[in-house]
């Protein structure tokens, strides 16, 4: 009788899954608490990985629906995978400061890592307490009706993972941001460079396509370096 072969380990997931605060989506995407607080519907977080922005938001009065693949991994799964996105942004910070991390930042790493481990725990607890809020589902195809969202926000996904999202995908997912984006809101992507910091090389043509599909959109500067797509639905 032949052994049985081990197991094979799950393949790791194509893109890394973060666990980021609330204060880093507000710097990123060139938001504020007050401004979250005022919107007048919800808020969608695409792909929302282990973020803590639903659960913050909560308490600024903000709905956020988070969506992602990995939620149909259970909370605990997908949380242990942001443990390992963690880890590996840690090395990423040690190699090349620089690039992952504000001036200001830069030689104070660790408080910057440990408000990852926050957001973790504060996602653990919220999707375990209330998995409405969290919809398994991944781009270009959302479970969502048109116009469903005050404002959409897509983080470190489109532009950051070229070999996994390339230009007609990275249209199609553009304007499915777009179609559930209520008119009169924003669907705002970030950031617009890949992970070894190369800015998009098509973004004049992606722009021109979504203009074409009607999707008015202009680039928002939310400091030296970053820069925001933001799209305004039909």
């Amino acid at each position: 009788m032949r052994p049985t072969a081990p197991p094979r380990p799950a393949p790791a997931p194509p893109v890394l899954v973060t666990s980021r605060p609330l204060d880093e989506y507000c710097a990123g995407f060139g938001l504020t608490r007050a401004g979250l607080g005022r919107l007048p519907g919800p808020v969608l977080d695409c792909p929302g990985g282990a973020a803590g922005l639903a659960a913050e938001a909560r308490a600024l009065g903000c709905e956020v629906v988070a969506a992602d693949p990995g939620y149909a991994l259970g909370p605990g799964r997908l949380a242990a995978l942001a443990a390992g996105g963690r880890a590996a942004m840690a090395d990423a910070i040690r190699r090349d400061p620089r690039r992952h991390l504000p001036a200001d930042r830069r030689h104070r790493p660790d408080p910057y890592l440990r408000s990852w481990d926050r957001a973790r725990r504060l996602f653990t607890a919220d999707a375990t307490a209330h998995p409405d809020r969290y919809v398994a589902a991944a781009l270009p195809r959302l479970p969502f009706a048109d116009g469903t969202f005050a404002l959409t926000l897509s983080s470190y996904l489109l532009f950051a993972y070229p070999a996994v999202f390339g230009p007609a995908d990275q249209l199609r997912a553009l304007r499915e941001l777009a179609r559930v984006t209520a008119p009169g809101g924003e669907a705002r992507i970030y950031p617009l460079n890949d992970g070894r910091g190369r800015p998009c090389p098509h973004l004049t043509e992606l722009r021109a396509a979504l203009r074409h599909h009607r999707i008015a959109n202009r680039v928002l500067r939310t400091g030296p370096t970053g820069r925001v797509l933001v799209l305004t639905a039909p």
